[in-house]
């Protein structure tokens, strides 16, 4: 697909068709933060009634399982089905989401939901993997940064409308009401590319092991590392955004679908902006990025105390954390070479081992005792540890650029 034979009007309705995919996904995601302490006391009542603490740190379980999924699958599926035409995969994608969301909906015990969380973020990688791809071919070259971002805009405007809108139906009649809604976007989606996504080839004749090829290239492993951490310190705060709604700024729960609403507010100006910024200067925005992350984490840790500050500041996190992501899927596709669907799946499985690893630390801290700012703190060091990857990544490749120079003359 691209705009030579397809109408511009044809090719919009298809991005807005897989848009409503990515906007399911960026529900599924991220709904489940805000629910948190409803999860736990509805699905680990006797945790919840001797410790909180203890309750909200093993329902963070549930975010980890989810992002594990995605690991395994983007890499996994997205392989697999590069010689697939790219419309149907994306078709079998979407139907796949729907159906293990709709299992959280169902399912009775922890053990289960969780099994559940793990099958829906299987897909996820590689639908905004194959997604980005057709998204980056329409936009064409030196607009790749904002085709992806186009793709990515569906999951960050789910923050400004799906996930604050779920948390609140999750608040008042359960939080399995969140996930009949994310089914039922899901669904949706599903129809629509199988409707309005044109016939999209794939790479016919390409094998899984040409397409894990990409794991040789050491700059790949780089560019892994800075999503995967970087983007990990954001998982730490958001994670665990609500009790530092309720507890730390002392706001009422309602207050949380608030903040969220504030949050998405933020990534989506980021995301937009990132594409821009990537397009321009890719290495500049990636380092700057990084380190205003830090910056921010730091300072959301100090300002949370009081509802108005938290509310500024979840602005800014999520406006400087998104600028990021844009960043990192394209860098990603850049130091590939020929094994473009997988690398770009290969893009939300590192942010999702951030997902997990924030998740997990973030949890870990309050566990400790160290209260409900820590995981900001926690968020700070990643970006920290993120930015140092990112300097080695580009030092290398600055190297071997110099040596290659070097054995040519």
């Amino acid at each position: 697909m691209n705009p030579s034979t397809e109408s511009r009007g044809a090719a919009k309705r298809a991005l807005l068709s897989l848009a409503i995919g990515s906007f399911g996904i960026g529900m599924t995601e991220f709904v489940i933060m805000g629910l948190l302490p409803d999860i736990a006391g509805d699905l680990l009542p006797g945790v919840w009634a001797s410790s909180q603490e203890d309750a909200l740190s093993q329902a963070g379980w549930l975010i980890s399982l989810y992002a594990l999924g995605v690991v395994i699958g983007a890499p996994t599926i997205a392989g697999f089905v590069a010689r697939f035409p790219r419309h149907r995969v994306m078709i079998v994608l979407a139907l796949a989401l729907t159906v293990f969301n709709a299992l959280t909906v169902v399912l009775p015990t922890f053990e289960l939901v969780g099994v559940s969380r793990f099958l829906a973020g299987l897909p996820h990688g590689a639908y905004f993997g194959i997604g980005a791809l057709v998204a980056a071919e329409v936009m064409g070259p030196g607009n790749r940064a904002k085709g992806v971002a186009f793709i990515l805009t569906g999951l960050t405007v789910a923050n400004v409308v799906g996930v604050p809108l779920g948390t609140f139906l999750g608040q008042q009649w359960g939080w399995r009401a969140a996930f009949a809604v994310v089914a039922l976007v899901f669904a949706l989606a599903t129809v629509c590319i199988a409707v309005f996504v044109p016939e999209h080839p794939g790479t016919p004749g390409r094998t899984m092991r040409q397409e894990l090829g990409v794991f040789r290239i050491g700059q790949v492993w780089y560019t892994l590392g800075i999503g995967a951490i970087g983007f990990g310190g954001f998982f730490a705060v958001y994670s665990y955004i609500a009790p530092l709604v309720t507890e730390i700024a002392g706001s009422p729960q309602w207050v949380v679908p608030i903040v969220l609403v504030l949050m998405g507010i933020g990534m989506t100006a980021g995301n937009l902006a990132g594409g821009h910024f990537a397009d321009i200067d890719l290495r500049r925005t990636l380092l700057v990025g990084l380190l205003a992350m830090a910056v921010v984490y730091a300072l959301l840790a100090l300002l949370s105390f009081w509802i108005v500050s938290l509310g500024l500041m979840v602005v800014i996190v999520g406006f400087v954390s998104s600028i990021l992501s844009p960043s990192v899927q394209t860098r990603l596709m850049d130091v590939a070479g020929d094994n473009q669907s997988i690398a770009a799946a290969m893009n939300h499985s590192a942010l999702n081992i951030g997902n997990s690893l924030g998740a997990f630390l973030g949890g870990t801290v309050i566990a400790l005792g160290w209260g409900y700012t820590a995981p900001a703190w926690t968020g700070a060091a990643l970006a920290v540890a993120g930015l140092g990857i990112a300097v080695l990544s580009y030092r290398a490749e600055t190297r071997r650029r110099v040596l290659v120079a070097a054995h040519r003359s």
